[in-house]
């Protein structure tokens, strides 16, 4: 069955690359573009996946993925931080703060698939 990923994310090119990436590694990718939205559609969808950016509108990704661990219907989502945030101790601070795993900006597009798939516990 084909997994299903969550890209919540602001600017268009970034989640245009993303959901392009993942759709051709397999996945299937449902989008947003701020977090109030990405926890709307995390309730909705319980994607097996969610790729947030920190920096958000309306509700940035630290709330976002607080309210989601919080919840008991979508504590168990696996939650990745998609950030610019790359000073020394930014990873472990998103560590943290309720997220799985840390990449940072621009986007490895080799690392991207290893780590989702790390995560998803993958053998494609």
């Amino acid at each position: 069955m084909t997994k299903r990923i969550l890209v919540v994310e602001d600017n268009q090119k970034n989640r245009v690359l993303l959901r392009d990436l993942l759709m051709y590694h397999g996945y299937e990718v449902i989008e947003a573009e701020n977090g109030e939205e990405g926890i709307q559609k995390a309730r909705e969808n319980h994607p097996d996946l969610i790729l947030m950016d920190l920096q958000l509108p309306v509700v940035d990704g630290f709330a976002a993925a607080k309210v989601l661990k919080d919840t008991p219907e979508t504590a168990d989502i696996k939650i990745i931080a998609v950030t610019s945030f790359a000073m020394k101790g930014d990873r472990e601070k998103v560590i943290e703060s309720k997220f799985d795993d840390y990449l940072s900006k621009p986007i490895d597009t080799r690392q991207l698939p290893r780590v989702v798939k790390s995560l998803l516990g993958d053998d494609q």
